[in-house]
């Protein structure tokens, strides 16, 4: 039988208090302003939402990569008054700082201590081929050099057996050569450490001892899961961009608190909750995706407002777009993603992360990526993008390249002089440079390439959406697309026709949609401990004890966050297969507290594996191999979308403007309505073709759909 201490490990996640800002009230909503920021690869999104009087406020500003910091500082001086800074609670902030300091490699010096014999294995990896075509594939260059991946004489066996224990001296000298070679950071990830971690807690102790100023990452707190590489590529990683967060982190703190911001400040977690800078600091792996973390949170909210509750997310920036979905309210999560890849959408080349993450799709498409004629003399569009430095051409900031937005303004679906609220003035002649100067070689005209352009880049993410929901099981024709982001409204009526989707819905502020469900986001943390055995040798008191370690680890981090007590709902699972399979299922369990427990589980794989695959499972032994658990509590305040009275009564209002605006129905320009989104009221509804517009963003409805104003101030587009 298995023991609690083949199940248990010292291995844990810390638990400090936060070290930024004053902290929130540990129970009660906030009162006051609530802010979100969210830092992307061109824009800087940003609102505040007062819990008083239910008003927003929205700013998009330029991203300033060389110190995204000053980008958050300039936002915030424009959106929050200095007479009520004192009246912000608030700050949840998401950033691309980490994933970009990984596919930039503008990391720490970082260096690596494993065991003897597998200081290989970080440029081995898993062995296997992303292509099988492909004669001499591509993979990452480890982020430890080879010279800074050193082995220590240590072994656990794989249930936890002490085979042998490091030498202090020898471990002492190894230290000092890292040191002596420039090491800033130091990842430890010892074999079957999930298991026992006592290793590199010694290992840990000692460089404390040796450089205290050397940023330490265990792979046993990073992420205790079974499967080596994946533990070390992502304690890795973990440890080469954490001192670039943590001193960003640490010096954003500093300056809001120099600007007068004494409230707390959250961090978005890549599955889609929010924690403490400390905790994201000490754990940046769990924040490579928060900026599109929050644009599920907003996704998820959405559906208890509309009248579906499953909802395909598109958002479409100025770098990149991404997909997820929203089934029964709940985003789908996933355990594992790359960063990094080689050859961008072949899964298998880039460098795994374990750690929690909405299940996303990307695809190398947003407002600044560059059309460019492809080695076959052929239009193609991305991934390369304009950044927010220069931008597109029709920025006026020194960009030469046609982007996706010179040709979205060319077709007239932006206006010159009402890009963000008439903040910046397009030019709408050197889109036009551009453009006419690509569509030379291929013998067509400027409004031609525009189109071409667009369409090109609707296609690539249309058919990438179409690829995933299959392999996911999805019918498109009962979702719903969900356009978000400053792109994303403009493009969601064409890539929705091409996914087949039933309607497109573009909520409120859709510009700053990810800042929005920042806000929204719950305080939350997952936790996860392999230990694997067959399910039948399991007793349910040893279950019971792992449950309740990663319970008493998960609360500490949301109580840390702001959370009451009283507030927080765990959520668990386990994740199983059958003997002889080489991979798992995630099974939800309930709170179950005897040897009925362990019944439930077998219960619930196979209801799961039959959803799964479309039938039940062969009766074979299952086997348990990872037990996770999620904490989580409310958002900070309580968050309400605008909501006003029906317009059934009254007489739509005329157009703001009307402008010629290019649709391939009429194959030419339509003089198109175009209404201000704030003159809207729930029950209005209009034919197009038409624009409706506001400060960041667009939605362009083409000559067969239909526009219907929703009660929670949503765009409904009926694809007719």
């Amino acid at each position: 039988m298995t023991t609690e201490r083949d199940i248990a490990t010292s291995g844990s996640v810390s638990t400090e208090p936060p070290r930024h800002g004053t902290g929130a009230p540990a129970s009660g909503p906030a009162s006051g302003l609530l802010v979100g920021v969210d830092i992307g690869g061109t824009f800087t999104d940003l609102i505040a939402y007062d819990t008083r009087t239910g008003a927003w406020r929205t700013r998009k500003v330029a991203t300033s990569p060389e110190d995204p910091g000053k980008a958050v500082l300039d936002g915030l001086s424009e959106l929050i008054g200095a007479d009520e800074v004192g009246e912000v609670v608030l700050i949840c902030h998401a950033t691309t700082l980490g994933i970009n300091a990984i596919i930039e490699r503008r990391g720490a010096r970082t260096a690596l201590l494993t065991t003897e014999g597998f200081t290989d294995l970080l440029a081995m990896g898993s062995g296997q081929r992303y292509d099988v075509y492909e004669l001499f594939p591509s993979y990452p260059e480890p982020l430890v050099p080879a010279e800074l991946r050193l082995a220590v004489a240590e072994r656990t066996g794989p249930s936890g057996e002490q085979l042998r224990s490091p030498d202090s001296d020898a471990v002492r000298a190894t230290l000092e050569r890292l040191v002596a070679a420039g090491a800033e950071s130091l990842a430890i990830c010892f074999l079957h450490a999930y298991v026992d971690s006592r290793h590199e807690e010694q290992v840990e102790r000692l460089a404390a001892e040796v450089a205290p100023d050397l940023a330490v990452s265990t792979s046993s707190s990073v992420i205790c899961e079974i499967r080596e590489y994946p533990r070390l590529s992502t304690t890795v990683a973990n440890a080469y961009i954490r001192p670039v967060v943590g001193r960003y982190l640490t010096a954003l703190a500093e300056r809001l608190s120099a600007e007068g911001y004494g409230c707390q400040l959250l961090t978005m977690l890549s599955a889609g909750g929010m924690a403490t800078p400390s905790t994201a600091s000490r754990f940046p792996v769990r924040i490579l995706e928060s900026g599109p973390a929050g644009g599920a949170v907003l996704a998820e909210a959405a559906t208890r407002t509309l009248p579906v509750d499953d909802l395909l997310l598109f958002d479409m920036g100025g770098t990149t777009a991404k997909m997820s979905l929203v089934l029964k309210g709940a985003a789908l999560r996933a355990p594992e993603f790359e960063v990094a890849r080689v050859h961008r959408f072949k899964a298998g080349s880039g460098i795994p992360i374990r750690t929690p993450v909405l299940d996303l799709l990307e695809i190398g498409a947003g407002g600044g990526s560059i059309a460019h004629l492809d080695a076959r003399g052929l239009l193609s569009v991305g991934p390369e993008s304009s950044g927010a430095d220069p931008g597109p051409a029709c920025y006026g900031r020194g960009g030469t390249e046609p982007t996706v937005t010179d040709a979205d303004l060319v077709l007239g679906y932006l206006a010159p002089d009402r890009f963000l609220g008439g903040r910046l003035r397009l030019d709408l002649d050197a889109a036009r440079r551009v453009i006419g100067r690509l569509g030379e070689p291929l013998g067509l005209g400027v409004e031609e390439t525009a189109w071409f352009i667009h369409s090109t880049v609707n296609a690539a993410m249309a058919g990438a959406a179409r690829v995933h929901l299959t392999e996911r099981g999805m019918d498109p024709s009962r979702l719903w697309l969900m356009a978000i982001g400053g792109a994303g409204p403009v493009h969601a009526e064409r890539v929705g026709r091409e996914v087949g989707v039933e309607a497109v819905v573009v909520p409120l502020d859709p510009g700053v949609g990810s800042a929005v469900g920042l806000v929204m986001a719950p305080r939350s943390f997952d936790t996860s401990r392999s230990a694997p055995a067959p399910l039948a040798s399991l007793t349910w008191p040893a279950v019971q004890k792992v449950l309740a370690d990663l319970e008493a680890e998960a609360r500490a981090q949301v109580v840390a966050a702001g959370a009451a007590e009283e507030q927080i709902t765990v959520e668990r699972a386990v994740d199983v297969h059958l003997e002889g399979q080489a991979h798992e299922l995630d099974v939800p369990i309930g709170p179950v507290d005897d040897e009925e427990g362990l019944a439930a589980v077998a219960g619930a794989f196979a209801r799961r594996y039959l959803a799964a695959f479309g039938r039940p499972p062969l009766d074979r032994p299952l086997h348990v191999v990872t037990w996770r658990l999620r904490a989580s509590a409310p958002s900070a305040g309580d968050v309400v979308r605008g909501r006003s009275a029906s317009s059934a009564r009254r007489e739509l209002p005329a157009p703001d403007a009307i402008r010629p605006v290019y649709f391939p129905e009429a194959s030419g320009y339509l003089d198109t309505p175009v209404r201000r989104r704030d003159a809207l009221l729930p029950g209005d509804g209009f034919a197009g073709p038409a624009i409706v517009e506001e400060t960041a963003s667009s939605t362009v409805a083409g000559p067969r759909s239909r526009v219907e104003v929703l009660e929670d101030h949503s765009l409904k587009v009926t694809l007719g």
